[in-house]
């Protein structure tokens, strides 16, 4: 299996929600499903198939962060440097049709968060600016339809 670059950050994020999940979430609906089993009839106990639905969610997650921190490939950011856009990166664009000024770093799925500067690497923007310099201008298809941005500083922040 190919390799998930993330942060440390985003790492520590997965590993602490992990923790939650085996140490407090599962445990709290085995204890629900135990209350509710003791109501009696399965087939028409509303909390029993919630409990279950909820425990098979919980699992699914366990498996898919498990399977995340066991593919990660952890960046250190603090170490990396360069004139070229990569994962990690801090990246201050500037919108060629409205002037305005973006500053973005590209991070892993579970960072994410746009509305706080931290672009997903798989989204149109990150997938046009990796390996581009200063000075580049990239074009990306968004919600918004045809973007053009030009590249204003490459940082790395670690």
């Amino acid at each position: 299996m190919q390799k998930i670059p993330m942060t440390k950050n985003e790492y520590h994020m997965l590993e602490e929600e992990l923790q939650q999940l085996k140490e407090f979430r599962r445990p709290a609906i085995l204890k629900a499903i135990a209350v509710a089993r003791a109501l009696g009839d399965l087939s028409e106990n509303a909390e029993y198939h919630a409990a279950k639905e909820e425990q098979g969610m919980i699992e699914a997650r366990i498996q898919y962060i498990e399977g995340r921190l066991y593919n990660a490939e952890v960046i250190d950011i603090s170490k990396l440097h360069g004139d070229t856009i990569t994962f990690g990166a801090t990246v201050t664009v500037i919108d060629e049709h409205t002037g305005t000024k973006h500053r973005y770093q590209i991070v892993g799925a579970e960072e994410a968060n746009p509305n706080k500067g931290l672009l997903p690497v798989t989204s149109p923007l990150a997938k046009a600016l990796v390996g581009k310099r200063v000075g580049n201008t990239v074009e990306f298809t968004s919600p918004k339809g045809m973007q053009e941005y030009t590249i204003e500083k490459i940082e790395f922040l670690g």
